[in-house]
């Protein structure tokens, strides 16, 4: 039997993990909810969150790749009980791992065709109304949706064609050395503007008052669902690479390290984008305006713009691309575990991952009329909410589930290989918490999220989640009964 690839360094590991944690979502969302709930008093609230919510559930995805030394294709399948159906998982896994792919393919697409367009020098001496009306006519147009589309794929499978340790590994460690020096000289130009201060402090300095006056409620939703959604956790996309490390370190705190890394790139994007937005008098909203166009009109009235409007991209399509990549390894893995080349699935996925990007690259003005989520929305909308509102919460609790549950792989076997080796140890102390607590904070984020969606009010959906908890307690021990008689 052919022995399983390995990451050639730890440090390799830590980079290509936090590398598919970092999403574009760390740029254009965090630094806009930290400001809105009052700067670094909603930092602290996330980090809290971060360490009781994220770190334990990526501690046991990683765990599970590490224990079954396969993606989530086939790792369920080695480590479930015999006549059990914990393996169904794996369907949901691949799934979520597909439909991420089939949108975050076009929205890299863009972050490339905006640094060539930065470049280039697209928006040398042109107004707002016509910065707008780039991004405007890029969304219009299906040529160029597509081939950027295909040039980002091109380019991620490439590198995943030359191994993990040749090709995923060294180019990951490249882009996310890079991203942090451009990132750095982003911030060095970005403080040293006129008025930046005024950005800062409102970033920084803790405002307890502003949290309040936005909805203390609002800002713990926040916290939870940033810390949550910013690890990726819940689809098997961090389980692959449990599968290509030792036993040398225990997972929980390389866990915290991929932790750190993620949530320090988010909070330096905002050292940039502060400063940047107060010093030219532009609000800083959220979502991928803020990228194309709020920070577009920043840098077309920054001396020396186009250079770092260019550096912004290329870092912005850095941070796309190493999703992209690891991603990929993770959808090659699937077939490599049912005994494929890596050749033969490299290409295989290339070309489906080619096919199903299609209907989000034309959702935009071909297929413009599909709203399928109501009006004003959009293929990449609907992709979205499948992988952010249903997979990444469900694939999640069923993690979780699997880990404490002793009719899945169980606690026992759970903490043992998270702290296998040296370093920071899961504590056994935690196993009511993961068992009990932990699913119904998952779960009330999952809630929560089709409220946001939906507008739905609390006052219908909360009953409903009630009983459901209420009824979690008794189906455990029916189920226990019914599994006892069998045996």
């Amino acid at each position: 039997m052919k022995n399983r690839e390995k990451f050639s360094s730890r440090l390799g590991f830590i980079l290509i993990s936090a590398g598919c944690a970092v999403g574009l979502g760390n740029v254009w969302r965090f630094p806009y909810i930290t400001g809105l709930y009052g700067g670094a008093a909603f930092v602290i609230l996330y980090l809290v969150f971060l360490a009781i919510l994220g770190l334990p559930i990526m501690a046991m995805e990683f765990s599970i790749g590490r224990a079954s030394q396969k993606s989530c294709a086939k790792s369920f399948d080695v480590l479930e009980p015999k006549q059990t159906k914990w393996h169904l998982i794996k369907y949901s896994s691949i799934a979520g791992n597909y439909l991420l792919m089939m949108f975050y393919t076009t929205i890299g697409g863009w972050m490339l065709n905006y640094c060539f367009k930065m470049a280039f020098g697209t928006f040398h001496n042109i107004n707002s109304e016509e910065v707008s009306a780039v991004f405007s006519d890029m969304l219009d147009s299906p040529f160029q949706n597509i081939f950027w589309m295909v040039i980002i794929s091109i380019i991620g499978f490439f590198i995943c064609s030359k191994g993990l340790q040749n090709g995923v590994e060294k180019i990951s460690k490249y882009m996310m050395s890079f991203l942090f020096i451009i990132m750095l000289v982003l911030v060095i130009r970005a403080v040293t503007l006129p008025n930046a201060v005024e950005g800062l402090k409102f970033y920084l300095v803790p405002d307890f008052h502003k949290m309040m006056e936005n909805g203390f409620g609002n800002a713990i939703f926040a916290a939870m669902g940033q810390a949550f959604f910013t690890l990726s956790i819940g689809i098997g996309a961090m389980a692959i690479f449990g599968s290509y490390i030792g036993k040398e370190r225990s997972l929980l705190g390389e866990s915290l390290n991929i932790c750190i890394l993620d949530t320090l790139i988010a909070f330096i994007a905002g050292l940039i984008i502060f400063p940047s937005c107060f010093s030219f008098g532009v609000d800083a909203d959220s979502g991928p305006g803020l990228v194309f166009v709020t920070l577009s009109n920043v840098f077309n009235e920054m001396p020396g713009g186009q250079l770092w409007g260019t550096l912004f991209f290329l870092f912005m399509t850095f941070a796309a691309l190493t999703t992209i990549i690891a991603v990929f390894e993770n959808i090659i893995s699937f077939a490599m575990d049912h005994g494929w080349s890596r050749k033969k699935a490299v290409i295989f996925n290339f070309i489906l991952i080619l096919i199903l990007s299609l209907p989000c690259a034309l959702g935009f003005y071909i297929l413009s009329f599909i709203s399928p989520l109501g009006a004003n929305t959009t293929i990449q909308d609907f992709e979205d909410f499948i992988v952010s509102n249903n997979l990444l919460p469900l694939g999640s609790l069923l993690y979780l589930l699997f880990c404490t549950s002793r009719y899945g792989w169980g606690w026992k076997n759970f903490l043992q290989e998270v702290n296998t080796g040296k370093g920071l140890k899961f504590p056994n102390v935690l196993r009511f918490y993961a068992t009990w607590i932990l699913p119904v904070i998952v779960l009330f984020i999952f809630v929560q999220g089709y409220i946001e969606k939906f507008d739905a009010p609390w006052n219908f959906i909360l009953p409903i989640l009630i009983v459901c908890c209420i009824l979690y307690i008794p189906l455990q021990a029916w189920y226990s009964i019914q599994k006892a008689n069998k045996l």
